[in-house]
């Protein structure tokens, strides 16, 4: 947890960053990368990395296992409304919106979003303890 503005701002500022590269990237992938098994796992783990960062960027001061609950949750409420076929709708309507609402429902998809949002909450955590360690030690 970020308790100085100056690291609230500096957080969300990589945060920011790193969310249009992991944007950058999911597009690079959706568009560029044969469909199959590796590039759509690919694209569920930068989405969920996606989902952690904007997080950060609206809540940087929350502590990273809420951070990575919230991006999970999210996660897994987009998957499950798949289940009602709108975002499939939706996609074929407006083709971008299959980006950020996906299209059919994949119980591997929970999964690769638990697994990560977890993953990224603990390095994240250890990123923290890193940088308070470091702050105290040039004090």
């Amino acid at each position: 947890m970020t308790s100085h503005p100056r690291n609230a701002t500096r957080r969300r500022l990589t945060a920011l960053i790193l969310l249009l590269c992991a944007i950058a990237a999911g597009i690079g992938i959706h568009y560029g990368a044969p469909q199959g098994t590796v590039s759509d796992i690919s694209g569920d783990v930068l989405y969920a990395a996606a989902a952690y960062l904007a997080v950060v960027i609206v809540a940087p001061r929350l502590r990273p296992l809420a951070t990575g609950a919230i991006a999970a949750a999210w996660c897994v409420a987009v998957e499950l409304f798949q289940l009602t076929g709108v975002p499939l709708a939706l996609g074929a309507a407006f083709p971008p919106a299959m980006l950020v609402l996906g299209t059919v429902f994949d119980a591997r998809d929970i999964v690769l979003y638990l697994v990560t949002s977890a993953l990224l909450a603990v390095v994240d955590t250890a990123l923290l303890g890193v940088r308070r360690r470091a702050a105290s030690h040039s004090r």
